[in-house]
């Protein structure tokens, strides 16, 4: 029998938005940890499904956020019954938080985690708080926040931080709950694990080979075009179509795509440091994830 899905919440996250959902056949249901590449793989996924640069809505509507409180519950179940296309759902909740229908292809994305850690900073930087808080119904504080540590005092601090994963998702333990319970799945027909860098690194390649794991045929004239949209540089200058989030709750829809490289956390850190993080890492997650997951290339 299978066990029933986990239960995560947050302050404006709950997967228990996932229960009773209706799957259709050909679901593709996109699980990452944030800032992994979710946005990114959404909108490989909106290019592979339309076949076209020219998407016929913003990728918050094309894709939503299921378990996010921002919108309501019934309001994104109605929006998803009303597509027709293949549909593909976003979530960050880890796989053993979510049904795993056999209609449905589950995509993890992995991500360096220092790099995941050091884009978590600066986007916390773009978030507007306030709106924020008011979307979601929660009371403004009573005291303004403590000022934040520089980028790499702040890094150290989070490969430090020893706290449940299953309540701090975007801690490194966190990450690495995600990523392993992925990992032990990974040879399940219908759970693809894709890596950061190997999009990174060649993106037509890695959109090849999602689509043809996808089942989606698409004809040989028009990938380049596809494969263009799908880059930073030109998710960047799209950002009204791309953003994953209403107007508002951030503060520069631009900077939401601020890099995207890899490797900044690795740079931040000196060579001590850097074996520390990875002793770390290796309590945390199998070894064979962790040489995948820190690999540098891909072919």
């Amino acid at each position: 029998m299978t066990p029933a899905p986990l239960r995560y919440r947050s302050d404006d996250e709950d997967s228990a938005r996932w229960i009773g959902f209706p799957f259709r056949e050909g679901d593709i249901v996109i699980s990452t940890r944030s800032k992994s590449g979710t946005t990114w793989m959404q909108m490989i996924c909106a290019l592979l499904v339309f076949q076209t640069p020219d998407l016929p809505a913003p990728i918050s509507e094309l894709s939503p956020w299921l378990d996010w409180l921002v919108t309501p519950r019934d309001e994104v179940y109605a929006l998803l019954a009303a597509q027709r296309h293949r549909r593909f759902i976003k979530t960050h909740t880890p796989l053993d938080g979510v049904p795993i229908d056999p209609r449905a292809t589950y995509i993890v994305v992995a991500r360096n985690p220092l790099d995941v850690a050091v884009s978590l900073y600066h986007q916390g930087d773009n978030i507007d708080r306030d709106v924020w808080r008011e979307r979601i119904g929660m009371a403004a504080p009573t005291e303004p926040p403590a000022p934040r540590p520089p980028v790499r005092e702040w890094l150290l601090a989070w490969i430090d931080e020893d706290v449940d994963p299953r309540e701090q998702l975007d801690s490194l333990p966190g990450v690495m709950w995600h990523l392993s319970d992925a990992w032990a799945r990974r040879h399940e027909p219908n759970i693809r694990i894709e890596h950061y860098e190997a999009l990174s690194q060649d993106l037509g390649r890695e959109m090849r080979r999602l689509a043809a794991g996808l089942g989606i045929e698409v004809p040989e004239e028009t990938w380049p075009s596809l494969v263009r949209a799908a880059t930073f540089d030109q998710m960047q200058a799209n950002a009204e179509v791309a953003l994953p989030a209403p107007a508002g709750i951030l503060k520069d829809g631009r900077a939401f795509f601020r890099a995207g490289v890899s490797g900044a956390g690795r740079e931040l850190l000196t060579d001590d440091e850097l074996a520390h993080y990875q002793e770390r890492a290796a309590r945390l997650a199998p070894a064979d994830l962790l040489t995948w997951l820190h690999g540098e290339t891909f072919g």
